[in-house]
């Protein structure tokens, strides 16, 4: 069998490469950050389960996604625009979701646990939105640069 037809198969692998990345990196701190978040608002209060669970779901569905290369087969999607989407989105909910968390138990140390570990993945998703866009902006450039 040659490496073209393995590069083809239907099996279901990761990239070890993209596991060392830096985007490898963050998207696991995502995941870790989601579930402990998830897990700190299940002690606090359930009424805020529903968003870190829901991010925690989407970012290891993206993470199967891409660390398993299947979105170099789906080209009809803008995968670095969808990734972007997927950070800002969850900055914004898990921003407000933990503002909420900090103003309603200042008292109760779950929810001030909750609500830092909140602000630290609402920091890890802007770090990621901002690599994203930057790794965008400088790869449309230097498109522009090498078509002048």
């Amino acid at each position: 069998m040659s490496g073209q037809e393995d590069d083809k198969s239907c099996g279901f692998s990761l990239d070890t490469e993209f596991l060392r990345s830096l985007k490898g990196r963050i998207l696991i701190a995502e995941l870790i950050l989601c579930f402990v978040v998830f897990i700190c608002f299940a002690v606090y209060s359930s009424s805020y389960l529903a968003a870190p669970l829901l991010e925690f779901i989407i970012t290891i569905v993206f993470f199967i996604i891409v660390s398993s290369r299947y979105h170099l087969r789906l080209t009809a999607l803008n995968w670095p625009c969808m990734d972007f989407l997927r950070c800002v989105s969850a900055a914004l909910v898990i921003l407000v979701v933990s503002v909420v968390a900090a103003a309603r138990g200042a008292g109760d140390g779950a929810a001030i646990t909750a609500a830092l570990f909140g602000f630290l993945l609402v920091c890890v998703f802007c770090y990621d939105a901002f690599t994203i866009y930057k790794s965008e902006t400088t790869a449309s450039t230097a498109e522009t640069r090498d078509d002048e």
